[in-house]
């Protein structure tokens, strides 16, 4: 299975939270490559995709955070106008229901990502990957 681990952090929807997730993720050693913030009153939800998902989830952990791991899919996605709509429009025809996505363009790579968290991670990987639609690893997402 082509899958990534995502980390996630329940935090307090305050000055400084962010400032010291980012601290302790650095002073590990460890990058960011894609995030999300979701808000929701005091609290917080914060997603993202690391370089090296066990040792951030390790060192957020062990900080202090409330953190979790889940495995999302990290598809590529062309950089033009309908890029997206190709994609969700695919899994939509599979019955495949995303439950959050989050994008970002890479400059090194020249490309799009979409990272998408889905009802049917297996079936998802295979519609996507019939219909030509590429997958990047956990090896391709920490080159970027």
């Amino acid at each position: 299975m082509v899958a990534i681990k995502q980390i996630s952090l329940f935090v307090e929807n305050k000055p400084g939270r962010m400032a010291k997730v980012s601290k302790t993720l650095s002073d590990a050693g460890v990058n960011i490559r894609a995030l999300t913030v979701a808000e929701a009153g005091d609290f917080g939800v914060i997603r993202m995709v690391v370089d090296d998902p066990e040792k951030g989830y390790q060192v957020l952990h062990d900080n202090g955070f409330t953190v979790s791991e889940t495995e999302v899919l990290a598809v590529e996605m062309k950089d033009i106008p309908g890029g997206l709509y190709e994609i969700v429009n695919t899994l939509g025809e599979s019955d495949v229901n995303v439950d959050y996505a989050y994008a970002f363009v890479t400059t090194k790579a020249e490309r799009a990502m979409l990272i998408i968290r889905v009802d049917n991670l297996e079936k998802a990987r295979g519609v996507l990957s019939d219909a030509g639609i590429k997958l990047a690893t956990r090896d391709e997402i920490q080159k970027i």
